[in-house]
């Protein structure tokens, strides 16, 4: 086999890898080795773990091998090391959701998710942090430690799957699987520097996680790259509704259509922005003109006005979860100070307000259909701000003064979880203080394929993918 150092390694993209292990120049316990090598360096000061499987890891390298050596390969995911947000139910292995309460939780059965990445061949190296019950947006934890982010230590990975975004972005595994409620899969991607996927609602199943809000809830890749992304999501995706295309990573490239249509939200979306992710995402758009996109302004018209009152009905649905559960009231000393508080005030919410909420929702997801027919995808920031600093619970807000952290890295991301359409967050540049700023992207349901190939345009046109946090060259 060809000598490669732990690095290339670990940055190798899934496609190159599995090419490099169907042609036997490298191993899929050299890849397990090279991440397990990077988790045991560097998981103690960035918390992305919470539980490592090492010698599971190992057997599982040594079949995939077998098995790959024999003409049994599986697909791109066979002998590819990942991690699971520990929010997935895992067969015989521990999984918390990040909290005290599910501490020793140990199921018997695995999730939907984790089963299908079994069966593409991908090898399970552990756990990722999160925050507490995916409950928060910050990746802090007061039960396990608090997710760091590898561009500067000092800073929030975003939540609530910031242990994945941690790990994905430093080489501990080449992808992970994350859940989305609000945000969490989009936000610590975009703060981390690296590719998160929210899909349509329902596609990639969610039996067998730990439940947020029951309809709010997604499933979906967090990666290094538009494509690895895509190959996560076939592995772990439903079935397509009839008429709808699946996505392919093989054909991405020729699916973008020579003119294609970017819609810019003149409502909303690009009100109270940082300064430099303003920038920056503003240099995106024009960049996409470049590719051959046809800039247009849309209209979100009800949006402002009804994304906050819409929320109303996931808050209902997260105390619905944990009441039923009998986790709250009844064990709620063992929360963490921020989710008992989250949950004190979901518990006075009445009645009026979650039906008010309802047709707020509607006009939502009207007002994207609408804008949908006139453009393939809309584009905004996924952040409006750049990571806040570790402890800080406000940060200032351009035009707004000081406002909650939680409230304003919320605050572009929730519009796709209501509506339950599919969206993407990829770098698009650094800060002067060199922290990443993320590009969301908005799709159609079920059009996975073409923002997909949206994205991977942009990605290839810009080098912003392929930057690595400083840290790990000198260490």
């Amino acid at each position: 086999m060809t000598a490669h150092s732990e690095s290339e390694l670990a940055f190798l993209s899934i496609e190159q890898a599995a090419r490099l292990l169907r042609r036997r120049e490298i191993s899929p316990l050299d890849l397990v080795e090279a991440s397990l090598a990077r988790i045991e360096r560097w998981n103690s000061s960035l918390y992305a773990f919470l539980t490592v499987l090492a010698e599971s890891a190992r057997r599982q390298a040594k079949t995939a091998e077998r098995e790959i050596h024999r003409g049994r390969a599986r697909g791109p995911l066979h002998g590819i090391p990942i991690s699971l947000k520990d929010n997935f139910w895992t067969r015989g292995i521990r999984t918390t959701a990040g909290s005290k309460i599910l501490a020793d939780f140990v199921p018997e059965a695995d999730s939907d998710v984790a089963e299908k990445l079994a069966r593409a061949g991908a090898i399970l190296l552990g756990k990722t942090n999160m925050h507490e019950f995916a409950y928060g947006i910050t990746g802090e934890n007061p039960h396990y430690g608090s997710s760091r982010n590898p561009w500067a230590r000092d800073r929030i990975t975003g939540g609530s799957s910031g242990g994945s975004a941690a790990a994905v972005g430093t080489g501990m595994g080449f992808a992970s699987v994350g859940t989305d409620t609000g945000g969490s899969i989009r936000i610590p991607s975009a703060l981390c520097g690296i590719v998160g996927l929210k899909p349509t609602f329902g596609l990639v199943g969610t039996a067998g996680v730990v439940t947020l809000g029951i309809s709010f809830d997604h499933a979906g890749p967090i990666a290094r790259s538009v494509t690895d992304a895509c190959i996560l999501l076939e592995a772990i995706a439903g079935k397509y509704p009839r008429g709808q295309t699946r996505p392919d990573h093989r054909k991405l490239r020729k699916s973008l259509p020579r003119r294609f249509r970017i819609g810019v939200p003149k409502e909303f979306f690009f009100e109270r922005l940082d300064n430099e992710v303003r920038r920056l995402v503003e240099a995106a758009a024009k960049n996409f003109e470049s590719l051959g996109a046809r800039i247009e302004e849309v209209s979100l018209p009800r949006l402002t006005g009804a994304i906050d009152q819409a929320s109303q009905l996931v808050i209902a649905e997260i105390n619905d979860y944990h009441e039923s559960q009998g986790y709250y009231p009844a064990r709620a000393a063992e929360y963490g100070d921020d989710v008992r508080g989250h949950l004190e005030m979901g518990h006075k919410l009445l009645a009026v307000d979650y039906l008010r909420a309802l047709p707020k929702r509607r006009q939502i997801v009207e007002d994207f259909q609408a804008a949908f027919e006139e453009v393939d995808v809309i584009l905004a920031p996924t952040s409006p701000i750049p990571a806040p600093r570790v402890g800080a619970r406000t940060v200032h807000a351009p035009g707004e003064g000081d406002n909650i952290v939680r409230a304003e890295l919320l605050r572009l991301t929730r519009p796709a979880n209501q509506t339950g359409f599919p969206a993407i967050s990829i770098p698009c540049g650094f800060t002067r203080e060199g922290l990443p700023v993320g590009l969301q992207l908005m799709g159609p349901r079920w059009g996975e394929a073409r923002l997909l190939a949206i994205a991977l345009a942009y990605e290839e046109a810009t080098e912003w993918h392929k930057g690595h946090p400083e840290f790990l060259a000198s260490s």
